[in-house]
C-alpha cells in the first residue's frame, strides 16, 4: 500500500492545449521527480485520467481548451473521481475559479505563473486532505 500511495504523490496529470506550455510544465515537474502524465484536448484528458486514476496524484488544467471548457473537464473528472485534487491554470478571472473552488477545486493559478509557484501548488494539493 506505501508503494502505491507514493507512486500517486509522484504523478501529475497536466491538461493544456498549447503544447509549448504543456512541455515546459512537463519538464519542469520531471525535474523535481514527478512523473507527468500530459493531454492536449477534453477528450484525451478523461481518457488518460480514466486510464490512470489510480496513479494521478493530481491534475493541472488549463480552463481555455478549444472543444470543451475547463469547467466541463473538471466535471467529469470529478464523477470518475470526487477526490481530484485539480489546480486551475487560467489567465481568466479569478472569478471563473470562484466558482470551480466551491465544487472542490483545490486551487488556482493566474497565467504567467513561475515553476516554483507551480511545484508548490502541486505539492500542495497532492498532499491536501479528502474533501468531505
Amino acid at each position: 500500500m506505501a508503494r502505491g500511495n507514493r507512486s500517486k504523490k509522484e504523478c501529475v496529470l497536466v491538461i493544456d492545449d498549447e503544447e509549448a506550455v504543456l512541455e515546459t510544465i512537463k519538464d519542469a515537474l520531471e525535474c523535481y521527480g514527478f512523473t507527468v502524465y500530459t493531454a492536449s484536448t477534453a477528450k484525451e484528458a478523461i481518457a488518460v485520467f480514466r486510464d490512470n486514476q489510480h496513479d494521478i496524484g493530481m491534475v493541472l488544467l488549463d480552463y481555455l481548451l478549444p472543444e470543451m471548457s475547463g469547467e466541463w473537464i473538471f466535471e467529469n473528472l470529478r464523477c470518475l473521481d470526487p477526490d481530484a485534487r485539480v489546480v486551475l491554470l487560467t489567465g481568466c478571472e479569478e472569478s471563473v475559479a470562484d466558482r470551480m473552488l466551491k465544487r472542490g477545486l483545490r486551487g488556482y493559478l493566474q497565467k504567467p505563473f513561475d515553476l516554483p509557484e507551480l511545484v508548490e501548488r502541486v505539492r500542495d494539493a497532492i498532499n491536501s486532505p479528502v474533501l468531505a
